[in-house]
């Protein structure tokens, strides 16, 4: 019995043992793998940028982009997010969407901007967006949707493949699944009253674009790819009603009508 007992002490000492072992080795450093990871959606991010904006016309001006880095400064200061990581593109579409490519690339179309009433509404919109990627979900439905092993494939090869393209589909074109979306959406709204940015503009443009009478004349992208807009609305009421915030604005009277009239031209 006793030699049992002793048998059975230097077993869970070997296990403790080796646990505190394991537990102390950076096993992430010895293999490189966040390393490995890093490059890869640096380079996984540039390789869609390039591919999407080869079709299409990259919005260039200085007071629009100087409008957009004031609403996206406020959001990211006040939420203690490293602005200087994010890389907003802005690209002239009559398509509303707004989408996050690997490696923070933040991409607008413009009728994003010409569809949202106020910088609110906007701005909801991007908080959507930066919480994807706070939360690495672009990555995630990445490698659930696409597989780990050919987007590594795709970052090996220099070409503009079909993998490739897929991916910038993907990611331009397709919905989350509901729980990554509605985890986007409740931090959505927590960065916007953080920000003091009213989120009651954010659920009534979810609400308001699935009845709004042009429906016909726009290209909803950010709506198909957002299901359920209007039961994300009612959510999103449901979760901020009883937090106390304030509203600050962030751009001078007449600006926001100002980017919509620059964005026409």
């Amino acid at each position: 019995m006793q030699k049992l007992i002793l048998q059975f002490s230097v077993i869970i000492s070997l296990f403790f043992g080796l646990w505190f072992m394991t537990d102390k080795i950076n096993w992430m450093k010895i293999f490189h793998v966040k390393q490995v990871t890093d490059k890869t959606e640096k380079k996984l991010g540039d390789m869609c940028w390039d591919l999407i904006k080869k079709d299409q016309e990259e919005i260039k001006n200085q007071k629009i982009e100087k409008t957009i880095d004031s609403i996206l400064t406020r959001i990211c200061d006040s939420n203690k997010i490293d602005k200087s990581n994010i890389k907003i593109h802005l690209l002239k579409s009559d398509e509303i969407n707004a989408f996050a490519l690997p490696d923070n690339h933040l991409v607008i179309y413009s009728s994003l901007i010409t569809a949202s009433n106020n910088e609110a509404q906007f701005s909801g919109v991007i908080c959507h967006e930066v919480a994807h990627m706070e939360m690495s979900h672009v990555m995630k439905k990445l490698i659930k949707e696409v597989g780990l092993s050919a987007i590594i494939s795709v970052t090996n090869s220099n070409g503009t493949g079909a993998v490739l393209k897929g991916v910038a589909k993907t990611l331009s074109s397709t919905a989350y699944d509901r729980t990554l979306e509605k985890e986007a959406d409740i931090k959505a709204v927590d960065y916007l009253i953080k920000s003091n940015i009213d989120p009651t503009p954010f659920a009534q443009f979810l609400e308001g674009i699935d009845s709004s009478s042009t429906k016909q004349d726009l290209q909803l992208t950010w709506f198909s790819t957002h299901p359920d807009s209007k039961e994300r609305g009612k959510y999103l009421r449901q979760y901020f009603k009883n937090k106390s915030f304030t509203y600050k604005p962030i751009l001078a009277t007449g600006s926001w009508s100002n980017l919509k009239t620059e964005i026409a031209n």
